[in-house]
């Protein structure tokens, strides 16, 4: 029943064309809400975000505004270039998602192979589900983002903010896609969003003549270092920055090198090697002991991490093990050192 007079009702609309804004006396109201990005089906976040601007234009034509509320499809191509490539390579877990959860027949999910395609069965898909949700949109201004005549708007737009120097072209770090080669923002991504940009500072402990590089958020607590960590069970290398020899992971390297050119792999470096011997704090000369430590990560900084006892629990705890553990002292022969290190 509530169904039919839905559609009773949603056809009267249509039929009045009265979502339709044309030029006249009234006061103008001109609506938008961000364009939802057609690469998978509606969910209920959707649902909350455009009912929100539908219910507030209803509301103003009711107080006799000439409301405009248009809707158009924001397309960027990174994600549906990876959705297509995915489905290309009849990756399972995206065939079945795109199958079971987003409600595409099996026998369309081939034709997802082309990005376009995708935007195209989602947009119209997104256009269905808010017709039955009855939203009051002018559909005579639906477009797509790819669409000729907006991408030379926003060609545009861009030139003259420029123009007027309202834009500047500059360096500031930005989530990359080594794979795509090519800067991506959080909706460019095909998973991970809500991943923030990390500000890490790289900090340089000097030993013989190598260097100990360390990534850290609070360079500040390099007064307070009292040893080095490193991961004995982890790939690490020796490569040449611009003429210093830096120790770090292999993973670190991967990363670092998208961001500092010219970083050189020299050779493999057995960390066992390192352990135990006495690393330079940069900032206070001070000769700092490095110890094993598993909870180093491989992929997350440089690999290398110097510890502040007295502000990280982390490394307090870690500390503390690292005294019980007779085994691992006698191992790297730490017996006359680490008895001496307390946070400072």
């Amino acid at each position: 029943m509530s169904e039919n007079i839905e559609k009773k009702w949603q056809k009267k609309w249509a039929d009045a064309k009265i979502f339709e804004s044309n030029p006249d006396e009234r006061e103008k109201l001109y609506l938008t809400v961000a364009f939802p990005y057609p690469s998978g089906a509606m969910h209920i976040g959707h649902g909350r975000t455009y009912t929100v601007p539908d219910v507030y234009a209803r509301f103003k034509r009711m107080e006799g505004y000439n409301v405009l509320f248009p809707m158009a499809w924001h397309v960027t191509g990174a994600p549906v270039i990876g959705i297509a490539d995915r489905i290309q390579r009849k990756d399972p877990w995206t065939l079945d998602l795109y199958h079971r959860v987003h409600g595409v027949p099996k026998e369309t999910l081939p034709k997802l192979e082309d990005p376009e395609y995708i935007v195209k069965y989602f947009s119209t898909e997104y256009h269905e589900v808010m017709d039955e949700m009855g939203y009051s949109i002018d559909w005579r201004r639906e477009f797509r983002t790819i669409d000729p005549t907006y991408k030379k708007f926003i060609e545009w737009q861009i030139t003259t903010l420029y123009e007027k120097g309202l834009i500047q072209k500059g360096e500031h770090p930005v989530k990359y896609c080594p794979n795509c080669d090519n800067p991506v923002g959080d909706h460019d991504l095909l998973e991970g969003e809500g991943v923030g940009v990390n500000e890490l500072t790289l900090l340089k402990f000097p030993i013989e003549d190598k260097i100990l590089v360390t990534a850290t958020l609070r360079p500040e607590t390099i007064v307070g270092a009292t040893n080095i960590w490193l991961n004995p069970d982890v790939e690490y290398v020796l490569v040449n920055a611009e003429g210093e020899n830096w120790v770090i992971t292999k993973e670190a390297h991967y990363n670092l090198s998208n961001q500092i050119k010219d970083l050189d792999i020299i050779s493999e470096i057995d960390p066992n090697e390192l352990i135990g011997k006495m690393a330079k704090n940069p900032f206070t000369g001070d000769e700092l002991p490095i110890f094993p430590a598993s909870f180093v990560s491989a992929s997350y900084g440089s690999g290398v991490v110097f510890s502040e006892p007295a502000d990280a629990p982390a490394d307090y705890i870690a500390l503390q093990d690292l005294k019980k553990n007779d085994e691992m002292i006698a191992k790297y022969n730490l017996g006359g050192i680490i008895e001496n290190v307390e946070p400072i």
